[in-house]
């Protein structure tokens, strides 16, 4: 911001095209809020996304740090101005947000905002987010607001297209979202009809051959041997069946992004926080990049219904040629020892397996009231 804001027909159209470049719902989000804070040269800058029960299922912010963003605490509430915006659907120009009416307060580790701009994003009728900055950079006029009318229409045009492009990342969501359960769908059957008839063939022939045990060894005999037939085939077909089980996203994005998607919608679908970070990665071999995303989703999987973690932070790192993944929660932890001798392994077996069968290593990390940490590394190849 050193040089100042960019203004004019070539910043918006910057912004404008920084939406229309990507897809999912999360980085759409995060684009808008960074346009509108550079464009109107504010200090803050935040989008929410309600959600049906009083809160937000996506609350994004631009200008504070993840250290002040963890300190704040959980999302907020749609309560006070935030209200306002999301029910009222009217544009807010506060000179001091602070001495408004409907201020509730915030957090103590909460920035001080003072001159304030928030409207709502529309899809038609529907109020589907709430866009807001606050702290403009400029000389303030005495008792008045540093955010001027003209931010104000500049604001709402920024809004009409962020309308847009959230809509069509929202769709593009659900398209993939059905690409899947179609996928699924017809795998259900094909299991139905293959491998489902290898077992019923596979229980007859046993039955047959423990009838004939007794009274004729020799037949029993090859009645087992059909029935250690069936049941290779059958494992066989479930062999075919979990190797087209592999993501389809794998192939069309690659592990990155497909880990950051499924990430992000667990932080839209659970209270804890929920990050990713992929620093260097290249292309892996697709058994590495299926055995790292597999062990993530169960790491994630016991972190966030398990463990009470208020945060989950999920990063994937280069490491000579290959990768480290590593899955830090700050939940109540567990003795590896005790849930190993109790017989409860929290997949941690599944995960060692996977990290083994994939040519890596497993370590985990955890003590009883302070977190858990799994971290997975692969060669490459």
């Amino acid at each position: 911001m050193s040089h100042g804001p960019r203004s004019g027909l070539a910043a918006v159209s910057s912004a404008l095209l920084a939406m229309s470049r990507h897809l999912e719902v999360r980085d759409v989000l995060k684009t808008i809020v960074a346009s509108a804070r550079e464009l109107l040269d504010a200090q803050y800058a935040a989008l929410g996304v309600p959600d049906d029960h009083g809160g937000f299922a996506q609350f994004v912010v631009d200008g504070v740090s993840e250290e002040q963003w963890k300190a704040i605490g959980p999302l907020p509430r749609q309560h006070g101005i935030l209200a306002a915006m999301l029910h009222e659907a009217r544009a807010e120009r506060l000179a001091d947000v602070r001495k408004d009416p409907r201020f509730e307060g915030w957090p103590k580790a909460h920035p001080d905002l003072v001159d304030f701009l928030g409207l709502p994003i529309r899809d038609g009728d529907e109020v589907i987010g709430a866009l807001f900055l606050a702290n403009k950079n400029c000389e303030r006029p005495e008792g008045g607001c540093g955010f001027t009318q003209d931010d104000e229409e500049l604001l709402g045009i920024l809004a009409q297209h962020a309308a847009i492009a959230l809509t069509n990342a929202r769709l593009y969501e659900r398209s993939r979202e059905l690409t899947i359960a179609e996928e699924r769908s017809r795998l259900a059957h094909e299991l139905h009809d293959a491998v489902s008839q290898k077992l019923f063939s596979l229980r007859l022939t046993a039955q047959a051959a423990a009838r004939l045990v007794d009274r004729d060894p020799s037949r029993a005999k090859g009645e087992l041997q059909q029935v250690a037939a069936l049941a290779a085939e059958a494992a066989d077909e479930l062999r075919a069946a979990v190797v087209e089980l592999r993501p389809a996203a794998l192939d069309e994005d690659g592990l990155v992004a497909t880990l950051r998607t499924q990430i992000q919608v667990l932080d839209r679908a659970h209270s804890a926080r929920v990050t990713f970070a992929g620093r260097g990665v290249k292309a892996l071999p697709a058994s590495q990049e299926e055995a790292l995303l597999r062990v993530a989703q169960e790491a994630l999987h016991n972190a966030l219904r398990h463990s009470g973690a208020d945060h989950v932070d999920v990063t994937l790192d280069r490491r000579d040629g290959g990768a480290v993944l590593r899955i830090t929660d700050d939940g109540s932890g567990f003795d590896p020892q005790a849930v190993r001798h109790a017989g409860r392994h929290l997949g941690l077996v599944s995960m060692r397996d996977r990290a083994s069968g994939a040519g890596g290593s497993l370590t985990v990390e955890s003590v009883p009231g302070k977190g858990t940490v799994i971290e997975m590394e692969v060669p490459g190849g």
